[in-house]
């Protein structure tokens, strides 16, 4: 009884965290709240390199200028390897997420015509065994840190379909930033080349 006490209180719990993560908080918006592309800094493209050179912080330097640049853009290659790493876990959250779901309802199908499910199970690496479900109304989902909660059905797969859709929206997001920080790498690496150029241009009119 103290096990079954113990389940139905973290189910609640659950239940609660996953009402107080629909509701807006107070005083925040959605657009207050999220920073657009992660918070990448937008590469700003330089049209006068002359005016750009001139301005007090560049002071004329390119050796400054340029060091800068390669600061940047190793800054950018840094953020678009953590951007991959995430995008390959979300493919793969959403890949398990999928094939729970397909796997929950084919326990429902044969739960409905009321016949057991014959499958093989993972024993070792390389090893399965043969094995028979019978019907059933309930399944076990990993919730994460070796946490296993028990679900029926039903509110398993629409915990799953939240949880899909979820992985589903920050893929988007993370691939649209992805777009954006190559946009940046590249506006990065033509404003490199033009004041390299116009360096080289200026050093050759400065010869006598």
């Amino acid at each position: 009884m103290e096990e079954i006490r113990k389940t139905c209180d973290f189910k609640r719990r659950i239940e609660m965290s996953r009402k107080a993560d629909d509701e807006p908080k107070e005083g925040s918006t959605a657009e207050s709240s999220v920073k657009p592309h992660m918070g990448i800094p937008k590469a700003i493209f330089v049209g006068d390199v002359d005016t750009f050179m001139a301005s007090p912080e560049n002071n004329n330097n390119a050796d400054l200028v340029l060091k800068r640049f390669d600061e940047q853009h190793s800054k950018y290659k840094f953020m678009e390897f953590n951007l991959a790493a995430k995008k390959r876990k979300l493919k793969n959250q959403i890949f398990d997420f999928q094939k729970s779901i397909d796997m929950i309802q084919i326990l429902a199908t044969h739960k409905n015509k009321k016949e057991n499910l014959d499958t093989q199970f993972l024993l070792s690496e390389q090893v399965y065994m043969k094995a028979t479900i019978p019907p059933t109304d309930t399944v076990l989902l990993w919730l994460g840190a070796n946490v296993m909660l028990e679900f029926e059905l039903e509110e398993a797969k629409l915990l799953l379909l939240k949880n899909l859709a979820a992985a589903k929206k920050s893929l988007g997001i993370v691939e649209s930033d992805l777009d954006f920080l190559r946009d940046q790498f590249t506006t990065t690496e033509v404003n490199r080349a033009r004041v390299f150029n116009w360096d080289v241009k200026r050093n050759k009119a400065a010869k006598p």
